[in-house]
């Protein structure tokens, strides 16, 4: 390709690089046949530009363009919302450069490449996507500038993207007073629940290898920043989904538990945490310890189980902020399970309930330790025993198990995984007549100092059980802590073998690889908590330190119109130097006169063209006003730039007033 093709391709190349730019993070979102078109649709324009020829008539247009209707019905059913819209936006972006020709059209299309910037964090809203996103708004700006300028070229690709920078810079101190300032709308944008990527996390029921496979997965769960001093490891038991009822192969809650609130007590002192939950898509929510009172979430109303579940109406599908004040330690009952009497007979059944048939090596085990034991204390304890004194392995990677599950575990390969142990514990728990359920959620976490808060992942969800105890309520009681200590007091990367540790769980101690990653973690918490977490309780809280005035919507207002004066009033006084140079320069005046009368015949001067490089581009436009531009343009900078004489001023304004150029059509423009 030649320079001079590639400049005639200037103009459409600086639309189709903003364009693509603003697509490219939509396209794992979207159907493949979208993305191809519109990369067919940008080649065949680019082929059009290059040989001058249309490769596509007015009716194959409106065909290709219902068809692309039809394609987002077939494919979403709709082509309305935030899926199906902006799907068919961008299919119809590429059907539009078939047909764009002009300056205006490339500017529209510009603006379309806007608003599916703005539609890209429906899907995403990290630090990495806005930083993203910025550089695609540069890219827009940039295109937008070269699309007013009749000469851009690739070769200003520099100095058109620096002036994009400089305006974008300019327009961030009001972007931040409009951030901080205008009053947060509650719910979604527009709206719209937020589409929330799918994640791997804690699901309703439990089977062998189901957690074993979560920590394969780094994904963040949450992060938890405590008031005062952190719990230890042995207190940092996050409590999510509770289940009750076994099959035989999985564990889970069929219907919820209808029991009466929980009575308990706090033991100690309360700790107060606040927990920022990733989306998971479920209805639960994590508790550390007994709440003293619990938040409301005005657009998702919980309630808290008899088994301390916490759930909410509607699933987890954006980010949650909330804070709690809780006893890590407490005794636990319910007024239906009563302090020295057992259970009452419905809840009891329950939490006693096993499959007629299955594991009968278990069932005998469990009979045995009942028949000679003298409460249930002592048959918690056997089995604590049996896990710490026979070679049991804690293991990513266990042997599969069959229809006996329990029986194939205790028996003969005595290699799992937390809920492994979390499972043949409660079985036999329930085989021997002591009440008991299997608890699931988050165990521990890693500490970021730089931040003083705790990063819980993926990798670090756990299964325990507990059981009732005539006296002492619902006792929890970890068994895999009596196989693998360490994986409490430590960590998950401590408890499994070395050989079995994935990439994410090797600890880089002293390494400057940790530090680096806690300091991003760190970056991106304070974007969570202070950009995207910004809603009206955070603004309330955050303005109310300056003034209590600005904790209403009316204090916000007001603040928010006497800044945006103030700014303006900034800015008119840092351009009142540059505005009275050009009020005081007659010169400049004149020659601001004679650029209008020269626009006004098609041919208007470009934003950063010299007046010389203007005066050799109109001759060539108007030869037949060649004699006249060469000499206002020499008086202009002979009165502008040159020694002060009043003749050459009076002669430029009086070339000026007799400068009447007749409009007829300009060739067209290189």
């Amino acid at each position: 390709m030649t320079r001079s093709s590639l400049a005639a391709l200037a103009p459409l190349l600086w639309l189709l690089a903003p364009l693509f730019l603003v697509l490219l993070p939509h396209a794992p979102h979207l159907p493949l046949w979208i993305s191809l078109s519109w990369l067919a649709f940008a080649l065949l324009r680019l082929v059009a530009e290059q040989t001058g020829r249309q490769p596509v008539g007015r009716v194959l247009k409106m065909l290709l363009a219902l068809a692309g209707v039809a394609g987002v019905l077939f494919s979403y059913g709709t082509v309305i919302g935030p899926a199906g819209g902006v799907a068919l936006l961008v299919y119809l972006s590429g059907a539009k450069l078939l047909e764009t020709h002009t300056p205006r059209d490339r500017l529209g299309l510009l603006f379309v490449g806007c608003f599916l910037l703005v539609a890209h964090f429906l899907d995403g809203q990290s630090l990495m996507t806005a930083a993203y996103m910025a550089f695609a708004a540069l890219a827009l700006v940039a295109g937008m500038i070269a699309t007013q300028s009749p000469v851009a070229t690739l070769k200003d690709a520099r100095p058109t993207l620096a002036f994009a920078a400089r305006l974008m810079a300019q327009a961030l101190p009001l972007a931040l007073l409009i951030f901080l300032l205008f009053p947060r709308l509650q719910g979604p944008l527009w709206g719209l629940p937020q589409q929330a990527a799918a994640r791997t996390g804690l699901s309703d029921q439990m089977s062998p290898g189901d957690i074993s496979q979560l920590i394969l997965s780094d994904e963040l769960a949450f992060r938890a920043e405590f008031s005062g001093a952190q719990p230890t490891p042995q207190q940092l038991y996050w409590r999510g989904p509770v289940f009750w009822d076994y099959d035989g192969r999985a564990w889970r809650t069929a219907t919820p538990v209808r029991a009466a609130l929980p009575e308990a007590v706090g033991l100690g002192n309360p700790v107060r945490y606040s927990l920022t939950l990733e989306p998971h898509r479920q209805r639960w929510l994590l508790l550390l310890g007994l709440p003293t009172q619990l938040p409301e979430l005005p657009d998702n109303p919980t309630r808290l189980g008899a088994d301390l579940q916490w759930v909410t109406k509607a699933p987890i599908n954006q980010r949650l902020r909330y804070e709690v004040e809780a006893y890590p330690d407490y005794q636990l009952e319910n007024v239906i399970l009563a302090i020295n009497g057992p259970p009452a007979p419905a809840l009891r059944s329950r939490a006693l309930a096993l499959p007629v048939e299955g594991n009968p090596r278990a069932r005998e085990l469990a009979q045995g330790w009942l028949d000679g034991a003298a409460n249930d204390e002592a048959i918690v304890n056997q089995a604590l025993t049996l896990f710490r004194a026979q070679p049991f392995f804690y293991t990513l990677n266990p042997p599969r198990l069959g229809a006996s599950a329990v029986d194939d575990f205790l028996f003969t390969t005595r290699r799992g995984f937390c809920e492994h142990y979390a499972s043949s514990f409660v079985f036999l728990m329930r085989a021997a007549g002591v009440p008991a359920r299997v608890v699931t959620g988050y165990q521990g976490g890693e500490h970021n100092p730089l931040g003083n808060y705790l990063i819980v992942r993926g990798r670090d969800a756990h299964a325990w059980a507990e059981v009732w105890l005539a006296g002492r309520g619902w006792v929890r009681i970890d068994p895999t802590a009596a196989v693998a200590p360490s994986r409490v007091e430590r960590g998950i990367a401590a408890a499994l073998p070395a050989g079995e540790r994935p990439g994410g769980l090797i600890r880089l101690e002293g390494a400057w690889l940790r530090p680096l990653g806690l300091g991003w973690d760190l970056i991106n918490n304070q974007w969570n908590q202070w950009v995207l977490g910004y809603n009206q309780e955070r603004q309330r809280q955050f303005l109310s330190r300056f003034n209590p005035m600005l904790g209403n919507w009316l204090g916000m207002v007001w603040a928010l119109g006497l800044g945006a004066s103030l700014l303006v009033l900034v800015v008119g006084i840092a351009l009142w130097p540059r505005l009275a140079i050009i009020r005081s320069d007659p010169a400049s005046r004149e020659y601001q006169r004679f650029c209008r009368a020269l626009a006004r015949c098609r041919v208007p001067r470009g934003a950063a063209e010299a007046p010389e490089d203007y005066a050799r581009r109109a001759v060539a436009l108007r030869p037949d006003l060649g004699n006249e531009i060469k000499r206002i343009t020499r008086l202009y900078l002979a009165a502008r730039y040159g020694p002060e004489g009043g003749d050459t001023l009076r002669d430029l304004q009086a070339g000026v007033r007799a400068f009447r150029p007749a409009r007829r059509p300009a060739a067209k423009w290189p």
